[in-house]
């Protein structure tokens, strides 16, 4: 067996040109995978659109039905940061049943991998920071509403606070929230969640590794989930264009078979979306989101077959 990835080509929705936000990178990254011998075209999973009652289970029916058809005021839209198409709301529709899906397949093999995902600035009724829908919080509570899990732990290694999902589940102890991040970036204003780890600006490899470790095990054996959603962010890296820290590649790396090490061989299942990520030079990106299908595979291969 392989570690399930998941890819649908609809994960491109095309921008106008020059913007900074380069839909590509999703094809990019399977193509990578793909050439590098990551992972075979058997291993992907193709996702569905989910339901507007599920993605309901998050957000309001108001703003899914104002986003989906296109008519959310101006203001709205400025806040998400991109511009409507019909091709983006189904893009947007799609990752999160990306998500659900890796949700599944990693309870069925212990850990599986999204090739997009991560849209933690997403409230109940409004987009923020180029995220439309919270695509963890829809799967999370999805996959409790199916009954497959009750306890789950959010593991949010953005740059970013993962604000929106911090506020979904403020006052739900079924799902634990857990965010480390650059204290000095956005959101300016920050949510609670239940547990966060801001970080002073610059930090590099060694003390970032460092500082995970002092929480990770103690929060896997506190919180004991049914499943946990690792939100990857590589806009942690020296090179991010809104990062603020300093992580390496090899760094990155690190922390990626850090956090499914960890995770995996204390027995929880882990599904993985790759969270944000900004850089002009759009191959170096793609290489460090793969990063995280890297380690995936290695530690996939060692622990769970």
């Amino acid at each position: 067996m392989d570690l399930p990835i998941i890819y649908h080509p609809d994960y491109i929705a095309p921008l106008p040109p020059g913007h900074r936000f380069p839909m590509s990178k999703f094809r990019l990254l399977y193509e990578l995978l793909i050439g590098d011998g990551v992972a075979q075209i058997e291993q992907f999973h193709t996702p569905e659109s989910p339901s507007p009652e599920l993605i309901e289970l998050v957000h309001t029916p108001e703003y899914v039905q104002a986003y989906c058809k296109g008519t959310l005021d101006a203001k709205a839209q400025r806040r998400i940061g991109l511009p409507w198409s019909p091709a983006l709301a189904n893009r947007t529709c799609v990752a999160v049943g990306g998500t659900i899906l890796t949700a599944k397949l990693a309870l069925s093999h212990g850990l599986a991998c999204n090739t997009a995902g991560g849209t933690h600035h997403a409230f109940p009724s409004y987009g923020s920071g180029f995220c439309i829908f919270n695509d963890i919080a829809i799967a999370s509570r999805v996959l409790q509403t199916m009954g497959l899990v009750e306890k789950i732990l959010i593991l949010d290694l953005d740059v970013h606070q993962g604000d929106g999902t911090a506020f979904i589940f403020q006052e739900d102890d079924s799902v634990f929230t857990f965010s480390m991040h650059c204290e000095v970036n956005f959101p300016g204003t920050k949510q609670k969640s239940d547990l966060d780890v801001p970080l002073p600006v610059g930090m590099e490899d060694d003390d970032y590794l460092q500082t995970l470790a002092r929480y990770l095990p103690n929060l896997l054996s506190t919180v004991q989930p049914d499943l946990i959603f690792y939100d990857a962010g590589v806009d942690t890296h020296i090179g991010d264009r809104l990062g603020k820290l300093a992580l390496t590649d090899t760094g990155i790396y690190r922390r990626e078979m850090q956090v499914l090490t960890t995770c995996v061989t204390a027995g929880y299942p882990v599904a993985c979306v790759i969270g944000g990520g900004y850089a002009d030079d759009i191959k170096s990106l793609v290489w460090r989101h793969s990063l995280l299908h890297r380690a995936a595979n290695e530690v996939y291969h060692q622990y769970t077959v």
